[in-house]
């Protein structure tokens, strides 16, 4: 005997207005993006101007395109999956409400206040204190609405997708709550709580955290659902998920010290930070491997399915961004890379290739969902922009690859009598033709987002307003 469980629907209402703003921060965060890697091309377009100078809008470009881009991705993500997967309505329509509207006046706050030069100059954390204590408060609350509905689930089990997603917002609260404590001294100024070689060990506590637990194990989350869903495969092995989950959790928190190599920090937590950094490669992969090995035997799916070819060409950029962090943790290779467009190239790996091709992926396969259309506008257009966002990719990580080489190559040249043999200068003119790449690699990734917002208008427009409240409705059919 089959009955169906209840026709309570899922609050999609919230879910849709992050994924709608996930393509539009994605837009004007990867387009400011473009813009300051033309102006290391062209300097003019500083503008001459204190608000447009690369120093003011660097800062901006990272939190629209972290914060604003990923974030409203996990936020909508997440609140998609833990409903999904428990069966149940989100614990409360307001509070979740609040999370949207909170989250996007932080974002506003950012854009109002980097350009005009408040920042507590902290990489990630650059957001003055009465930002960060509302971002803080729509943390909590994302908190609240998550685990409440975990609590109040049909289901027995707790998918491992959303163990993930539970760890990210867990740690992400305490990381962002720690290394923002500090004093302020007037409404925009501020002072770190902490002083020395103990604010930079804790920002960059911080900082690789915010990589490790924000842009990895949030993704992850995303990832353990979507690929499945898209595949339509069963998880290759749920073991190795449990497995990966905790290795991940307990080695990535303690690799923070791998940015601070020769500096005043003590050697031995220099050493400590790479050594947890090598191990932390066995985890990483075990996620990768076993996101790409649940296409066994549905390989063929990816010449006619290009959501899935996005979902798993980031995993394929995981797996690589992977192996390059833990190599450039080593002290010896840490030593030609460091301060290089090398790290640059590595972040963009990480950021292009597996944080927002898994995204976009994750929107492609989820709007359809959402708005009661059976699949995107043009599953052409989808092919444009995996193929814009792939070459992309590729232009600007090779770009700064070579250009870290040759940079950190350059800098550590002597001449016999132990004096430089380049200049700074030097360096920077040989580094000419990888920013022009590296902006052009931009450009084709941007664009592609372009032809993502069009496909996401036209699929929202044809949507029925009564099919797209009937996709809210739970469809689960329980056999007994």
């Amino acid at each position: 005997m089959s009955t169906a469980i209840s026709p309570t629907a899922y609050n999609y209402k919230v879910v849709r207005q992050f994924a709608i703003m996930t393509v539009v921060w994605g837009i004007l965060g990867m387009g400011l993006g473009v813009f300051i890697a033309s102006q290391l091309v062209w300097p003019e377009l500083n503008l001459g101007l204190e608000w447009t100078t690369f120093g003011r809008l660097r800062p901006l470009h990272t939190n629209l395109v972290i914060f604003a881009f990923g974030g409203c991705a996990l936020f909508g993500t997440s609140y998609y999956v833990v409903q999904r997967t428990c069966q149940t309505r989100l614990i409360s329509d307001a509070l979740a409400s609040f999370t949207f509207w909170g989250w996007q006046a932080v974002i506003v706050g950012a854009i109002i206040t980097l350009p005009l030069g408040y920042t507590t100059t902290k990489e990630y954390a650059e957001l003055e204190w009465p930002l960060a204590i509302l971002l803080a408060i729509v943390w909590v609350v994302y908190g609240i609405v998550f685990f409440g509905t975990i609590t109040k689930r049909k289901t027995k089990h707790i998918y491992v997708g959303n163990w993930f997603y539970g760890a990210f917002i867990v740690v992400t609260a305490m990381l962002h709550i720690v290394n923002h404590a500090s004093l302020p001294v007037s409404f925009f100024k501020s002072y770190s709580a902490y002083a020395g070689a103990t604010d930079a060990m804790i920002q960059w506590w911080y900082g690789h955290n915010a990589v490790g637990f924000f842009l990895t194990t949030g993704f992850l989350g995303m990832m353990y659902y979507f690929v499945p869903k898209q595949a339509e495969r069963p998880i290759y092995s749920y073991r190795l998920s449990i497995v990966h989950f905790w290795a991940l959790i307990t080695l990535y928190i303690w690799a923070g010290p791998h940015h601070l190599h020769y500096t005043a920090l003590p050697d031995w937590a220099q050493s400590l930070g790479m050594a947890m950094s090598i191990i932390l490669l066995a985890p990483s992969w075990g996620g990768m491997i076993n996101g790409m090995m649940t296409l066994s035997g549905a390989w063929h799916k990816l010449r006619t399915d290009p959501i899935l070819r996005f979902l798993v060409v980031s995993l394929a950029f995981y797996g690589m961004s992977t192996f390059e962090g833990p190599m450039m943790a080593i002290k010896t290779v840490n030593a030609l890379s460091h301060y290089t467009d090398w790290t640059i190239g590595h972040v963009h790996a990480g950021a292009l290739g597996w944080v927002a091709m898994i995204s976009i992926g994750a929107l492609y396969h989820m709007i359809p969902r959402l708005y009661g259309q059976k699949q995107m506008h043009s599953i052409g257009l989808i092919n444009v922009h995996f193929w814009l966002a792939t070459i992309g990719t590729v232009l600007y990580i090779a770009s700064m690859w070579v250009n870290g080489i040759t940079q950190g190559l350059m800098w550590r040249a002597i001449n016999d009598d132990g004096t430089l043999t380049y200049s700074f200068v030097e360096a920077l003119q040989a580094s000419h033709p990888g920013f022009i790449v590296r902006a052009i690699g931009g450009a084709f990734f941007a664009s592609g987002m372009l032809f993502m917002a069009y496909n996401v208008f036209r699929t929202v427009r044809a949507s029925n307003p009564v099919e797209a409240e009937a996709a809210t409705k739970i469809a689960v059919v329980g056999a007994h």
